[in-house]
């Protein structure tokens, strides 16, 4: 079960690192963007780290109060969180 845990922990996270790749080439090209509310939502099942460090790597919504702290907090908060869950498991 524990195995399980980290194998999706490190799956959502590759998940949120692409995501923000595939939204900035988006933005660059002036397509069709991937919505904030997807964005949170990825963030939020366990993506935010991912989605953390795509944004420093990527230079994407590194503007956005919204995206520029709270990725940081909730990407602290899933960790400490999913570190619980571990704990609960082993």
């Amino acid at each position: 079960m524990v195995k399980i845990v980290v194998l999706l922990f490190i799956i959502m996270n590759i998940v949120g690192y692409f995501i923000m790749k595939v939204d900035k080439e988006k933005a660059k090209k002036n397509e069709y963007r991937i919505s904030e509310k997807n964005l949170w939502l990825i963030a939020f099942f366990f993506g935010a780290l991912g989605m953390m460090i795509g944004m420093q790597t990527f230079r994407h919504k590194t503007k956005h109060l919204q995206f520029k702290i709270g990725l940081p907090v909730l990407a602290l908060i899933e960790v400490i969180v999913g570190q619980y869950i571990l704990n609960l498991l082993s």
